[in-house]
């Protein structure tokens, strides 16, 4: 007997028939749990990438891969930097200078991380360029004591370009009224924006200011470096240092963040898994109550000729329809709203008036998404796997039935 017709029987066997509404029930409902569980698993996955693609382009694109200290503050960096900018896999290299204050501007008081940048060669190690939403980077003037500050930390004290703030710098000044805090007159000269909570907290100033207000006499506490590879920073940092040089990475500031979402990702993928895993064992459920109410349809077919292989490959071509069905409509499913989950939540937040996440709370204002055909490939075929695996014992048991037994009436 060809295969045509267990094929043709097994897709038939999908359908209701009178008096079967029950199994065609528990078909259904398998269905539809392996419809949700496939598309509520591409969704998760997909925004827990996003949220990797926007650790490694947006904070990770304004924090240092890694940064070279000496012993103390740098003079000659500059004579440094030829050489490290043409070692193996550094994409950039640039001056860098830290500091901590409090910013203090009309009654409203801020803490501010603030950085000593060299204007033309911040492009080279940082996205900082391409995210000025007002004024330029180039307006940072060595002697003119400009800052550049985060949009979220400009708009809290109600700063436009051009307005004075007044930087409290953490260390005391001794002045005929006494020991005072330093205290030095910043101008706002531009604004910055990249959707995270770098704007809250975050401001640049020349380096030659920032020496100024660190009182390092034209030096630069080390030298940014930028990797090809964010990945293989701590390495590569570690082999520039070569004794010279103190290295710090990203893996030292940011990188428990990192470890955290690809733990979530991993963690949350399982737990998903077993929704599609219980969506998938339906199948069985519903495969063993039909293969009972076909008992004498399958004695007659072994008796016309039908062999066991024959009436296993008719249930097996059962419940893999369930499961084609299933996870095309959840992989369909799941895809359209992944690619469209920045927008969905834009639509509710705005009909319902609730802000998800707030920049001034999480590292990120919007909720990102990256479908990526890796874990998809990985999805469907898990999905489609288990549905086969499901199929094989109720199709093993049809394919066992004895027809003389069923047919006399025995049990």
């Amino acid at each position: 007997m060809q295969f045509s017709l267990p094929i043709a029987i097994g897709i038939r066997y999908t359908r209701a028939r009178k008096g079967e509404s029950f199994v065609s029930f528990i078909s259904a409902v398998s269905m539809i749990g392996l419809v949700l569980g496939v598309a509520v698993l591409i969704v998760v996955l997909s925004v827990m990438n996003g949220f990797d693609r926007e650790l490694r382009t947006r904070i990770l694109g304004m924090v240092p891969h890694g940064v070279l200290y000496a012993d103390a503050p740098i003079q000659d960096w500059s004579e440094r930097l030829p050489d490290l900018r043409n070692s193996a896999g550094v994409s950039g290299v640039a001056p860098w200078t830290e500091g901590q204050g409090m910013l203090t501007q009309a009654g409203q008081v801020r803490p501010l991380l603030y950085y000593g940048i060299d204007p033309t060669l911040e492009p080279d190690v940082s996205i900082l360029p391409g995210h000025m939403i007002r004024g330029e980077l180039d307006n940072l003037a060595p002697g003119e004591f400009g800052v550049v500050l985060g949009a979220i930390l400009a708009r809290q004290m109600g700063l436009t370009l051009g307005d004075p703030v007044t930087l409290m710098i953490p260390e005391a000044s001794l002045t005929l009224a006494g020991v005072r805090p330093r205290l030095k007159r910043l101008t706002l000269v531009g604004v910055f924006e990249v959707g995270a909570e770098l704007d809250a907290t975050l401001g640049y100033v020349h380096w030659q200011d920032a020496a100024v207000l660190k009182r390092q006499k034209g030096r630069v506490d080390g030298i940014r470096v930028r990797f090809d590879d964010l990945f293989s920073a701590p390495s590569s940092l570690a082999k520039l240092a070569a004794g010279d040089y103190r290295p710090r990475d990203w893996t030292r500031t940011h990188g428990n963040l990192f470890q955290a979402i690809a733990l979530e990702k991993t963690l949350i993928g399982l737990l998903l898994a077993m929704i599609v895993a219980v969506a998938a064992f339906n199948i069985v459920a519903t495969l063993v109550m039909t293969v009972n109410a076909k008992r004498p349809d399958i004695a007659v077919l072994r008796v016309m000729g039908m062999g066991p292989g024959e009436v296993l490959l008719t249930f097996v071509v059962q419940g893999v329809m369930i499961g084609v069905v299933g996870v095309v409509a959840g992989s369909f499913l799941g895809l359209l709203v992944a690619f469209n989950v920045p927008e969905i939540l834009a639509f509710l937040e705005a009909t319902f008036g609730f802000v998800l996440f707030n920049a001034d709370a999480y590292f990120i204002s919007y909720l990102p998404s990256e479908p990526r055909a890796s874990d998809i490939t990985l999805i469907v075929g898990g999905s489609f796997a288990l549905c086969l695996l499901s199929t094989l014992y109720p199709a093993w048991r049809a394919s066992r039935t004895q027809p003389a037994e069923v047919l006399s009436g025995g049990h």
